[in-house]
């Protein structure tokens, strides 16, 4: 079993916190859409379209969202079309993020991004400016009651997983970015419930921060995090839960 950050419980509980069901709809919206223009309407031959029902059937949204999402990838209703952006930059004490962001205007996304930035004492800067400090990984989340750990091992690790992370009240399952959708795949053929599937940036060494450098990097994310055309965000940043604490309570 793997250890995992403190910065990646901090954006959990972020997100567990405040999220609008209706932005969280929104981005899953996009998404759905922009599986369904570039691999067809049909979840069953469309694995990052049947992730994206998945997403967002766990997150409650109506079948009619979900289905006219797809049209509007497929042409068959009129849509915007979106396209797909990862933008990358570095922050207070060293730190670096990556956006990945679905948008109908780039030149509007990446102003107001940079702006972002350098609101947050931070720089936007081009291809590869962080991504050379992070592993692409597939994550497969769990309710911590949804499996037992040797069940997690028996069918996770039997479908292709690397490993599996105690998070507290989740499970995280690591596989490799080509067997995320395999492994969600035979969780939910041994009825093992699945929150959420995707694939992410996870920093190869992270960055310990305090102070004011904490305070501008966690208003960084999470800024980021919040921007409407921001599908995910992922930092290195490590920030211990009693600076986080107290950066929560200023």
């Amino acid at each position: 079993m793997s250890g995992h950050s403190r910065w990646a419980t901090i954006k959990r509980t972020k997100g567990a916190a405040d999220a609008k069901r209706g932005k969280v709809w929104t981005k899953l919206i996009k998404e759905i859409t922009v599986a369904a223009r570039m691999g067809g309407g049909d979840p069953n031959g469309n694995p990052r379209l049947r992730k994206a029902v998945n997403d967002a059937r766990a997150e409650n949204m109506p079948g009619d969202n979900i289905t006219k999402a797809i049209k509007r990838g497929t042409g068959e209703l009129e849509g915007v079309s979106y396209d797909e952006v990862v933008y990358e930059g570095t922050g207070p004490g060293g730190s670096l993020f990556i956006i990945e962001a679905l948008t109908d205007n780039r030149n509007r996304t990446v102003a107001e991004i940079r702006k972002i930035f350098e609101k947050c004492g931070g720089v936007m800067g081009s291809s590869n400016t962080a991504s050379w400090a992070f592993d692409r990984k597939g994550h497969v989340r769990l309710d911590r009651k949804a499996a037992t750990e040797e069940q997690l091992f028996d069918v996770a690790l039997g479908a292709g997983a690397d490993d599996i992370s105690d998070l507290g009240d989740e499970w995280l399952v690591i596989t490799p970015p080509a067997e995320v959708d395999v492994v969600r795949s035979a969780l939910e053929a041994a009825k093992i419930a699945v929150k959420k599937s995707e694939l992410a940036y996870v920093a190869k060494n992270l960055v310990s921060l305090t102070g004011r450098d904490a305070e501008l990097a966690m208003k960084l994310f999470e800024t980021l995090d919040d921007h409407d055309d921001a599908q995910s965000a992922w930092s290195n940043i490590d920030i211990s839960d009693e600076e986080a604490e107290r950066i929560a309570n200023a």
